[in-house]
Order: C-alpha cells, then structure tokens, then sequence
C-alpha cells in the first residue's frame, strides 16, 4: 500500500523492531565471541531476573 499521491511505502509496525534488531546485529557481529558471550549472559540475567520479578510479583497479587 502506498501513501495517498507520494507513491512512498508505509512501514508495518514490525519494521521498527526489525530495524533494531538488524542494528544490534550489525553492533554486536563485529566484537569477539568472548565480548558476545558476555553481553548475552547479562541480557539473559536481565531476563531472567524481570521474569523472576513479574512472577513473585503475580504471586502476591493473587493473595
């Protein structure tokens, strides 16, 4: 689908994260696969922890 007369291509609402998701591919591809490992252990503590805390966290509403 196009804009009215521009003849310009509107984005889906998937194309914002794709395009993160591609600039932190393109950060992170060029670091050394130690660097890598380390940034992902930290993002999956961060996700691990936050899904620990909606847990309890649902828990205690439910009381």
């Amino acid at each position: 689908m196009d804009a009215v007369g521009t003849g310009q291509v509107l984005a889906s609402k998937w194309d914002a994260a794709y395009g993160v998701a591609m600039f932190l591919k393109v950060m992170v591809g060029s670091l050394p696969a130690w660097m890598k490992w380390v940034i992902g252990s930290l993002l999956a503590v961060v996700v691990l922890y936050e899904g620990y805390r909606w847990w309890r966290g649902r828990e205690t509403a439910v009381r």
